[in-house]
């Protein structure tokens, strides 16, 4: 799971759905109401607890329970798109995370489980207005939605944040303010640079980044300076885990 790079002209500030634009919401995905408690139940009693060690999370109360949001965790594995939701998804906020992906993860049985949960393609060389269009149109319903802003799996520290989530986010703010899009950083880290069994795993949830404060007359200076507070804000939530994992007398809760 993945971010994605806006189309380079200036249609992806206006991505906004419309009567000439309308947005088939069946077709891109939707979150089955079996499937999903299911997975959710199933993923935080069950698969995680008995893989992994010691799971910590922090900051859960930075999470909000309304309105649209935007989650933007570190990517280090592919457990991650577990973790997200066992750290922020409907048995913590009672709200179902939209997962964006590569189109290549969409495919097959993988797929129509992706899809069924909530999840929709993306692809990355050539984003389609109506893909992010759709993502527009979740914020303007008010749900949640997961973008990974380095990109793909990126090992060891935070790297360049893709402009993506920034652009998308400053769309949707400024075409339907007061929206009140907050996007949320999120750090995940293991202690193991590859996670196999035992693994331990720290998740820590910063405080919500308010789009409105980067709408302006310069949209691509807005965007720029999102990225560069959300990359700030990931490097901060980085170098406070370490300090926490470093002390070992520290006590983390396991929720």
């Amino acid at each position: 799971m993945t971010e994605f790079h806006c189309p380079k002209d200036k249609s992806h500030y206006n991505l906004a759905p419309s009567a000439a634009n309308p947005i088939a919401f069946t077709n891109i995905s939707r979150v089955s109401p079996i499937l999903a408690p299911l997975a959710y139940l199933l993923g935080r009693h069950l698969l995680l607890p008995l893989f992994f060690g010691r799971i910590s999370v922090t900051g859960q109360q930075y999470i909000p329970k309304e309105g649209p949001v935007i989650l933007a965790p570190t990517h280090r594995s592919r457990w991650d798109a577990l973790f997200v939701p066992y750290a922020a998804g409907r048995c913590v906020t009672g709200r179902d995370l939209r997962f964006m992906v590569t189109i290549t993860e969409c495919q097959g049985l993988q797929g129509w489980f992706i899809k069924h949960l909530g999840g929709f393609p993306v692809n990355l060389k050539h984003p389609s207005v109506a893909t992010l269009r759709h993502a527009v149109e979740l914020l303007i319903r008010g749900e949640t939605l997961v973008i990974f802003p380095e990109g793909g799996i990126r090992k060891g520290k935070l790297h360049p944040l893709k402009p993506g989530i920034a652009r998308l986010a400053i769309s949707a703010e400024s075409n339907h303010a007061p929206l009140g899009v907050k996007i949320v950083p999120i750090n995940i880290d293991y202690s193991r640079t590859n996670p196999t069994w035992g693994t331990n795993v720290s998740i820590n949830i910063g405080k919500p980044i308010k789009v409105a404060d980067y709408l302006g007359s310069n949209t691509k200076l807005g965007a720029k300076m999102l990225t560069a507070d959300l990359a700030s804000s990931l490097q901060q939530l980085s170098h406070h885990q370490t300090e926490v994992t470093s002390h070992t007398f520290a006590e983390i809760t396991n929720t």
